[in-house]
């Protein structure tokens, strides 16, 4: 296959049962080649299977080789990555003096430093072609430090900061970064469960997420959009 015939290429860093098989799915639905980064393949190889030119990475997200490494096997394996969707995430809960250095760390690491080693191998590529996506799902943590989000509130407010940074420095080069500000409880199974005297309409619809990814990538260069909101309609702001 040429490059004018290849497929388009969306890897997904963090594919989970929540928004990360829905966006899988969406963009495969797409005609998209789907690269799924996950610390393991317990989920990721069979979604694989079951998706039309689909692949399962496994990839430490917080291990700087480990993310070049894979990004570089998906581009001889896929093809360079038109859509970055940066999904991995970490929550770590509790106030400054109950969090543990080592934990504060670690939520940082795949929060913030996993978002600028995927966005970094990304980029050469995309600069080259002057276009291309990059898309963080980030969470309103990233807005304010609630008090018992002392490690997730700062490593969400990282990522956010370093998307503006990457908008700044790359969109004027073609390249569109944006961040989904997901304002609710996904509804994914575990938190289902954990929730499960709430409505469906109290969650946060991994689908629906996916949607709105799909339209940032479709649209207009004179009316990019930055941050959006994935936000209940019953939910209190």
């Amino acid at each position: 296959m040429n490059g004018r015939d290849r497929l388009p290429v969306c890897a997904i860093v963090g594919v989970g049962p929540g928004n990360g098989t829905a966006l899988a799915r969406r963009f495969a639905s797409e005609g998209y080649a789907v690269a799924m980064l996950a610390r393991t393949t317990a989920l990721t190889e069979p979604l694989a299977a079951e998706l039309p030119r689909a692949r399962s990475y496994p990839c430490d997200v917080t291990d700087a080789a480990a993310v070049q490494e894979t990004f570089a096997r998906v581009a001889r394996e896929l093809g360079v990555v038109d859509v970055l969707i940066y999904n991995a995430g970490k929550g770590v809960w509790g106030a400054a003096a109950d969090v543990s250095p080592e934990d504060f760390e670690e939520c940082w690491r795949v929060n913030g430093f996993g978002a600028f080693l995927a966005a970094r191998a990304v980029i050469p590529a995309m600069m080259f072609s002057a276009s291309g996506n990059i898309i963080f799902i980030g969470a309103t943590a990233s807005r304010r430090g609630a008090a018992r989000a002392a490690a997730f509130a700062s490593a969400k407010a990282g990522q956010r900061v370093l998307a503006e940074s990457l908008a700044r420095a790359y969109g004027p080069l073609g390249v569109h970064v944006s961040v989904i500000v997901v304002d609710g409880i996904v509804g994914e199974p575990l938190m289902r469960a954990r929730f499960s005297d709430k409505p469906d309409s109290f969650f946060v619809k991994p689908d629906d997420v996916s949607d709105i990814a799909m339209m940032l990538t479709r649209q207009r260069r004179s009316a990019w959009s930055f941050e959006l909101e994935a936000r209940p309609f019953g939910e209190a702001w």
